[in-house]
């Protein structure tokens, strides 16, 4: 039986029409999956049909669930629905979750709001202890206040998922559900949605750009290209007998390649000893620190002038936690050396100077960009506060440099005139990356800068990111959960596991004969098909 129909949709913002009579149908049961690049339309289909769409954008057409016509029905009409018969997981859960609510209160909210009952209920409590541990933060419930920003990126995934399965809905909307997560964890999140699938004959609209995903996990797929279906069949017809050039061109992108050779005399740039963070823990009521957690557990690194060192690990090992460290954004012990000086022993106004050759990119490029801002206003701040009182640039002169780098991360330059909500996931993290690189640092820190692209633009960004490593002899340290990419642009790979490093080498040997226990893990979970 059909459980949603979407017949000839259509989206506009404006003059634009960004979505051309779309049809889709989920049958209860199935997974369908739609893939396409960032900006096809995947996102906004799913927000239309639970009404989620701004309030410039207009539709046409008609969805169907249940038997029921979505489209025609009221606010408060489609409110009954949200988080109850339908489930959304959104793509980026910090912006997503409220920065003032504990997890645990957002996780349980679905389901209190839902069954009229109060979220200090034994009913209330048994069921967040039942999400909790399904997702795996089982260990968070009774942990006391715990906020969004005290998780690592995985973590604040999980509890988006516990909130959509909290009412066991009939269709599970999931909007790069995994994207996140490291490998290990992407396939126990995706064993979860297909356990509950099967208890509760629950069908799934499937939203990612990881297309071996969607191999192993979907029935159907749809395949969108700036708004329009252009092929849709089976998962064994697509990927064994795609008919459309752009599946085909879809098909043939994958990370590949290898590092651009580094001299072998290249001196240091940066190098930790011993580095370590420490998070205290306090009693809820007087707030007295009780004991202590590592996030960052004695870690050692040297990295050398163009290299770049890939960070692995699951989710909570400390992968951001020490690069945020040596950036000196959180505290921590054990030297820090970066162009010769202790960064340790800087204080703030010391470390000012140095701000301009250490830059970041964020996992979360909607939560790091301004949205009162311009994208041109966003890309030329670092200009403004490093460059021009120094080199006396004028303001056509950072107009120009802007121009060429968004040129050069594949945006257009009229695109600077618009704000960071009007861009796709994929588009915004490319802004982000413009942002980072317009200053031409030494050092940049890339928390998952691939993790919100589809495979064709991934490709585009590591060949940039080998590009600039070649032309300016930049260092990354290179933080993702996606081994693939990791493998292609990587010369060192240091591994983590609960803030420890447990291996660390050149890159192609330690993916070919990785000696630890929980390195082969990894590796097992990302590379077998």
């Amino acid at each position: 039986m059909t459980l949603l129909s979407i017949d000839n949709l259509s989206i506009y913002f404006g003059d634009s029409h960004v979505v051309r009579d779309l049809s889709l149908q989920i049958a209860r049961g199935e997974i369908v999956a739609v893939v396409g690049e960032s900006g096809s339309g995947k996102s906004l289909t799913a927000s239309a049909i639970l009404k989620l769409l701004p309030g410039n954008a207009a539709t046409q057409g008609t969805i169907r669930f249940e038997g029921e016509t979505l489209s025609d029905k009221s606010e408060a009409d489609i409110a009954q629905y949200r988080g109850n018969r339908i489930g959304m997981i959104f793509q980026e859960p910090m912006s997503a979750l409220n920065p003032l609510h504990t997890i645990q209160r957002q996780v349980i909210e679905p389901y209190c709001i839902h069954h009229r009952i109060s979220r200090h209920s034994p009913q209330a409590h048994q069921r967040l202890t039942e999400l909790m541990g399904v997702v795996g933060l089982g260990h968070l419930v009774d942990r006391g206040t715990l906020y969004p920003h005290q998780l690592s990126g995985g973590e604040r995934q999980r509890a988006m998922i516990a909130m959509a399965i909290a009412n066991d809905p009939a269709l599970l909307i999931a909007d790069e559900p995994t994207t996140a997560l490291d490998v290990t964890l992407q396939r126990q999140i995706l064993d979860l949605l297909k356990s509950l699938q099967a208890q509760h004959g629950m069908g799934m609209l499937f939203i990612t750009h990881d297309l071996p995903m969607v191999r192993a996990f979907a029935d159907r797929v749809y395949v969108l290209r700036e708004g329009k279906v252009v092929e849709t069949g089976s998962v064994d017809a697509i990927f064994t007998h795609a008919q459309h050039p752009y599946t085909q061109l879809l098909l043939a992108s994958a990370p590949h390649g290898t590092a651009a050779p580094i001299a072998p005399d290249a001196a240091p740039l940066l190098e930790t000893d011993a580095l370590t963070v420490a998070f205290p823990i306090k009693s809820p009521l007087l707030r007295r620190t009780r004991r202590e957690t590592r996030a960052v557990d004695q870690v050692s690194l040297t990295l050398r002038t163009g290299e770049t060192l890939g960070i692995v690990g699951e989710s909570g090992s400390g992968k951001t936690s020490l690069c945020l460290a040596i950036l000196r954004l959180i505290k921590s012990t054990g030297p820090i050396v970066f162009l010769g000086d202790r960064l340790d022993m800087l204080d703030r106004r010391h470390m000012r100077p140095l701000r301009r050759a250490m830059q970041l990119v964020f996992q979360d490029p909607y939560g790091s960009l301004n949205p009162r801002m311009t994208v041109g206003e966003l890309v030329a701040e670092g200009l403004r506060v490093h460059a021009a009182p120094s080199r006396g640039k004028t303001s056509q002169e950072i107009s120009d440099a802007v121009d060429a780098i968004l040129l050069q991360v594949g945006l257009t330059t009229d695109m600077k005139h618009r704000y960071p909500h009007e861009f796709s996931g994929g588009q915004r993290q490319r802004i982000a990356i413009a942002r980072a690189m317009i200053l031409k640092p030494k050092l940049v820190v890339l928390d998952e800068p691939t993790s919100a692209l589809d495979m064709t633009v991934q490709k585009q960004v590591l060949d940039l990111l080998r590009t600039l490593q070649i032309e300016h002899g930049v260092s990354y340290l290179l933080i993702s959960h996606d081994l693939r990419v990791i493998r292609a642009v990587s010369h060192q790979v240091l591994v983590l596991k609960a803030g420890r490093m447990v291996e660390q080498g050149p890159a192609e040997a330690l993916f070919q004969t990785p000696q630890h226990p929980y390195t082969q893990a990894l590796f097992n979970a990302a590379f077998d098909a």
